[in-house]
């Protein structure tokens, strides 16, 4: 599982690093395309920006959410329940640090019919 590319429909992820304290992921998101809306019971993530441009939408409710372009560089840590997703502005590549909860998603809403 560890450093295998998974495709995605938005794009991939690899896994770079997995232990018992934290998970290291490589993300790369295609401009104009989105992951789901999602929030996280437990698990608490850090996504820091390597390239491109990624708009982050996030709120503790579906009526209260907020849009913010990071670009390169920049970084965001997101809390457990917090709604979120992410999109391409450009094509972007990101890093996302986290605890190990890696099946830890509810999707809200998403583009490809993902349950």
């Amino acid at each position: 599982m560890k450093n295998s590319l998974i495709l995605k429909p938005w794009g991939s992820e690899r896994i770079l690093e997995k232990n018992k304290n934290y998970v290291l992921k490589k993300l790369e998101m295609k401009k104009n395309k989105r992951c789901s809306l999602q929030y996280h019971k437990k698990k608490k993530e850090t996504i820091f920006v390597i390239s491109g441009k990624l708009e982050i939408t996030i709120g503790k409710t579906v009526k209260h959410l907020r849009k913010k372009i990071f670009k390169e560089g920049e970084f965001i840590t997101i809390s457990p329940k917090i709604i979120h997703r992410m999109k391409g502005i450009t094509n972007c590549k990101y890093l996302e640090a986290s605890t190990t909860e890696l099946m830890d998603v509810v999707r809200l809403k998403d583009d490809f019919k993902r349950i």
